[in-house]
């Protein structure tokens, strides 16, 4: 990992290794192969976490820089609040923790399917290369406030913040 270049960029900070630390595909957070169960920890952590183009997680404080391991998603949305409807209608997403996401241009759903089962896996942008993955209930609770896509492409979505967020297909 090399720091950015310089000409306004910023530097990172010392690099200090593997930091024995690892995110399950639930979003629960482990430190030496114990959970950590101080949700104050977890969310300070959360603010520092950050992903790489090459895809390594790493926590960055000003002294420090260490990579951790993420199964999946760092982050789980874990609840749906629903205001309006159709078009008009504003999916906002709260994840495992409390941070608040809106569906929107800039914080997109996408969805991908398991090679093997073929089942859904959805996901939505937290911030920069930063995402939840979208817990099954909540999936399927937007899968209910669906709707086809007026194209008639066959394609099965979801509105928010004048977005149409594909679902799946028909």
């Amino acid at each position: 990992m090399t720091s950015p270049p310089a000409g306004g960029a910023e530097r990172l900070p010392p690099l200090c290794g593997d930091l024995n630390m690892r995110i399950d595909r639930h979003g629960t957070w482990y430190y030496q192969g114990s959970p950590i169960g101080r949700m104050a920890l977890v969310k300070l952590f959360s603010t520092v976490l950050r992903r790489d183009d090459a895809g390594d997680y790493w926590l960055t404080t000003p002294v420090e820089n260490g990579r951790i391991v993420v199964e999946d998603a760092p982050f789980m949305a874990i609840e749906a609040l629903i205001e309006g409807v159709g078009r008009e209608r504003i999916v906002k997403l709260r994840t495992n923790v409390d941070d608040m996401i809106t569906l929107d241009a800039d914080h997109a759903l996408r969805v991908v399917y398991d090679a093997q089962s073929q089942e859904p896996r959805p996901y939505v942008r937290v911030r920069a290369n930063l995402e939840a993955r979208v817990a099954r209930a909540v999936y399927y609770h937007l899968v209910e406030l669906g709707e086809p896509a007026d194209d008639d492409s066959n394609v099965f979505g979801l509105w928010s913040c004048g977005q149409f967020f594909v679902l799946g297909r028909v």
